[in-house]
């Protein structure tokens, strides 16, 4: 009867909560106590709660019981399937009250809220990077320690980070998400998307600080800077020459391969790098 009256008589002597049950009242008391009877059977973790214990079993069965209706994909928390489910259906129930942005987990909200405070209490005991989030720091870790557990299915390469493995991913399958609304042009990443718009305002916040130069992506303007600075970070493992680009190296590696993919269309010549083609087609 309690749940249609609102009755709350069950009150927490620790802090202002109240329950309309006993027992929710002494699950909600083990918060305070610290207290965990519930023991894993195989990993020997302590839970504060059985349904808490069920879900941590689930992690060795790999039961998930609670199918999505939509897509098929199954979950081991039911409360997973409920965020799953917001996607399909486009609510986003939690807004954050410093801006417009808007939820569909309570998590990512509490996830968004550091970047107007600024807080970043996770910090990195091996270099001392801090973090907003405690996920952000503990796949940080991983660089440090090697970890690589994200597996491509396609290739042999492995990373630190799922976003990574996604990106990664997209270099199989071609997926191009993220599309310029002034051009209708696709990128693989969002970061690509982001450098490519400039093209169109034509903004360069990239300056170089020898000259007047300005760039619209912070990698060209390294690249820029090695031209003042005489420095060639890339080195060839068969002559010990050195290059200020990747691309460099990779033209130079084709001298000692003997590799000529670019072929003319007009004759049988082939060199070795496309500018040489280009070269080849102006005076033929």
């Amino acid at each position: 009867m309690r749940t249609h009256t609102g009755e709350k008589p069950f009150l927490c002597s620790h802090c202002d909560k109240a329950f309309s049950r006993n027992d929710y009242l002494k699950r909600h008391l083990r918060i305070h106590t610290g207290e965990k009877p519930y023991q894993c059977s195989i990993c020997d973790q302590i839970c504060l709660s059985n349904s808490s214990l069920t879900i941590q079993i689930r992690t060795h069965t790999w039961e998930k019981p609670f199918l999505c209706s939509f897509c098929g994909k199954a979950f081991s928390r039911n409360d997973e399937l409920k965020s799953n489910m917001r996607i399909h259906s486009g609510t986003k129930p939690y807004q954050c009250t410093d801006c417009d942005k808007t939820f569909s987990r309570n998590y990512y909200l509490i996830s968004h809220l550091p970047t107007h405070t600024g807080e970043k209490p996770y910090q990195c005991t091996q270099c001392g990077k801090t973090f907003s989030e405690n996920s952000n720091l503990r796949s940080h870790l991983r660089t440090h320690a090697g970890q690589k557990p994200y597996k491509c299915h396609h290739c042999n390469m492995a990373f630190s980070h799922n976003s990574d493995l996604k990106k990664h991913l997209r270099t199989h399958t071609g997926e191009k998400p993220y599309i310029c609304n002034k051009c209708e042009k696709a990128f693989p990443q969002n970061g690509q998307l982001k450098t490519h718009l400039k093209t169109h305002t034509g903004e360069k916040p990239y300056k170089c600080s020898h000259c007047d130069k300005a760039f619209t992506r912070n990698d060209e303007l390294k690249k820029h800077t090695r031209i003042h600075t005489g420095e060639r970070p890339y080195l060839c493992s068969l002559c010990g020459k050195a290059f200020s680009a990747s691309s460099l190296l990779k033209y130079h590696l084709k001298t000692h391969t003997g590799e000529k993919p670019y072929q003319c269309s007009q004759c049988d010549k082939a060199f070795s790098v496309n500018a040489s083609l280009k070269k080849h087609r102006e005076y033929t």
